[in-house]
């Protein structure tokens, strides 16, 4: 892999880390966040326990299913044709830190070429984050060679190079050619394009060949349309839980992102790109999910 340089901001753009890092000083300016954190999980846990099912929303919370998504793209080249890629997304690995060796036990049952994660490495912004990443980076052994992960909208730039110094390559508005028998796989990661807004899927795609078979990880589905119009195959999320609380049958109650109900969960389409947004492999807030379990995502490439 091509060395980058050290400093994220460099790499991420004046304009882009400017902005950036005006908005986490407002973020972490917030101080009745972490308050309306703890109210909103008191409620979640008081509504559950009224219904008599705490036991269960726990019990979902920590049985994180394997999902397999097979997904057709034009332009694959026939060499990647199989090729395995495994996606781990929104870990707010301190909201339970149990859930890191439940991860690890289901990765072990895993054959994949390559492994992402989508952002979201810790819960409540503006509270301590190292022991996040700390219990974040518990995984990187179990990701295979070179994984790679963007930053999510609960994300602080200062994140990088601790991320990077364990083993997990962030892009930020960047890509990255994988090699396959000759042939190239590009898999390009903008900022967090929620929150933040210093997404740019052009740079992220800077230097690639026109023709080249893209695969873009953006941490929310709602840069979809946008990838679409440049000619991404595949575009990778998460940010949305699938709802994480929701009704039977999997009717989100919640919707963390502006987009069409089909590109909250699950794999979808906009025009000719294919695109996939994961309930999430952790939780935000409260340690519980009802009808949304978390997920693990292996997502096979097959050749049109």
């Amino acid at each position: 892999m091509v060395p980058v340089p050290a400093d994220p901001a460099e790499r991420l753009g004046p304009a882009q880390a400017a902005q950036r890092r005006a908005r986490e000083q407002v973020l972490l300016g917030r101080r009745w966040s972490a308050r309306r954190g703890q109210f909103v999980r008191g409620v979640v846990h008081a509504g559950l326990a009224l219904l008599g099912q705490s036991a269960r929303a726990r019990r979902e919370f920590l049985a994180v299913q394997v999902v397999e998504n097979i997904v057709v793209l034009p332009g694959l080249p026939r060499a990647f044709d199989g090729f395995r890629l495994l996606q781990l997304t929104d870990l707010h690995a301190d909201l339970e830190p149990a859930l890191m060796d439940v991860i690890i036990e289901r990765l072990g049952g895993i054959a994949f070429d390559q492994a992402v994660i989508t952002g979201d490495f810790h819960d409540q912004v503006g509270t301590p984050w190292e022991r996040a990443v700390e219990l974040t980076l518990r995984l990187v052994p179990h990701l295979g060679a070179a994984p790679l992960a963007i930053l999510g909208n609960h994300d602080l730039l200062a994140k990088v190079p601790v991320l990077e110094a364990g083993g997990l390559r962030v892009l930020l508005n960047e890509n990255v050619a994988l090699e396959r028998g000759g042939a190239r796989l590009w898999i390009c990661g903008v900022d967090d394009p929620h929150d933040f807004c210093t997404h740019d899927l052009a740079a992220a795609a800077r230097g690639i060949p026109e023709d080249a078979c893209r695969v873009l990880l953006a941490h929310s589905p709602e840069v979809a349309v946008e990838a679409a119009r440049l000619g991404y195959a595949l575009q990778l999320s998460g940010h949305t839980h699938g709802g994480q609380i929701c009704l039977p049958g999997g009717h989100i109650l919640v919707r963390k992102a502006p987009v069409p109900t089909p590109l909250l969960a699950g794999p979808w389409r906009v025009g000719a790109m294919a695109g996939y947004t994961s309930r999430g492999t952790g939780g935000c807030t409260a340690a519980v999910r009802w009808f949304c379990p978390s997920e693990i995502v292996l997502h096979i490439l097959r050749c049109a």
